[in-house]
């Protein structure tokens, strides 16, 4: 199974300002323009910060953009909820977050699962609103491990926003990862989830929960400079998106790609230390 894995695309409403330096539809066009020439892809998933202002018309923009990527793919589309995200607009437009299925908890966390080939693709809401960190609760917790009590054909992957996995070097990533990371692993404990997909640092890493890896995709609106000194932060220009390829006996591969943009690694914001604290105390 090959999966392109994309997240944070931070897309806003026409009339909206743009944040310094960024253009997040640029962006997004720039990256699905890049990955065209990918083939036997199985299946698209987008993992959260889809909108950047919670629009109706953002989510509208995305979909139509990676629904027409998709569609030239033969690919179908999977989309999770950011700490971004506003997820009665969300829902308005993409629905669960999957082409057929239904969410199963209406009105509340907007969790899915599909079968795409004989693999299970369960995606799962991390959102808190108004906070940056994430937690799934206990209410999807125990419904995971329902659906993960009978194995899928070919096993399950698990896609959602908040990475359970963090780099030290960040001061951010300690704090604004997912919550609740030790219930996920006892959920996942000895499934047959074959792997992670995430997003929200805007950086590449992989790393293990309960023996499965976490994939953390860079961001298709900017990415996060860890060659700063510690304690600070720096977001450059330059749309990144992975290939993730289950099976075989290497599996699972993962590659990142990064958009040929002439701006690339241009400064969109920079905290120093004193600054980079304030954030984290404020929403910490």
């Amino acid at each position: 199974m090959r999966i392109l894995h994309l997240s944070d695309t931070h897309v806003e409403r026409g009339d909206a300002p743009a944040r310094p330096g960024t253009d997040a539809t640029g962006s997004l066009r720039l990256m699905l323009a890049e990955l065209r020439h990918q083939r036997d892809v199985d299946a698209i998933v987008v993992t959260g910060d889809v909108a950047d202002d919670g629009s109706v018309e953002a989510y509208s923009t995305v979909r139509e953009l990676v629904g027409d990527f998709g569609r030239a793919m033969g690919a179908p589309v999977f989309y999770t909820t950011g700490n971004h995200d506003e997820r009665t607009a969300f829902a308005k437009v993409l629905g669960s977050g999957h082409p057929e299925a239904e969410a199963e908890f209406p009105g509340a966390e907007l969790a899915a699962v599909s079968t795409v080939g004989g693999r299970r693709l369960v995606t799962l809401d991390s959102l808190v609103p108004g906070k940056v960190w994430g937690r799934l609760g206990d209410a999807q917790l125990d419904w995971l491990k329902g659906v993960l009590s009978t194995p899928a054909e070919h096993g399950t992957v698990l896609a959602f926003h908040h990475p359970p996995i963090s780099l030290g070097i960040s001061s951010t990533q300690r704090v604004f990862g997912l919550r609740d990371a030790d219930a996920l692993a006892a959920a996942i404990r000895g499934s047959d989830v074959r792997v992670v997909l995430t997003g929200h640092f805007h950086a590449q890493l992989c790393g293990f929960l309960a023996s499965v890896p976490v994939w953390v995709t860079p961001g298709v609106v900017n990415r996060i400079d860890l060659t700063t000194a510690p304690g600070t932060e720096r977001a450059v220009r330059g749309a990144s998106a992975s290939l993730v390829e289950l099976g075989g006996a290497t599996g699972p591969l993962f590659h990142t790609f990064h958009a040929r943009d002439p701006r690339a690694h241009e400064t969109v914001y920079e905290l120093d230390e004193e600054r980079t604290r304030q954030v984290v105390e404020r929403h910490g």
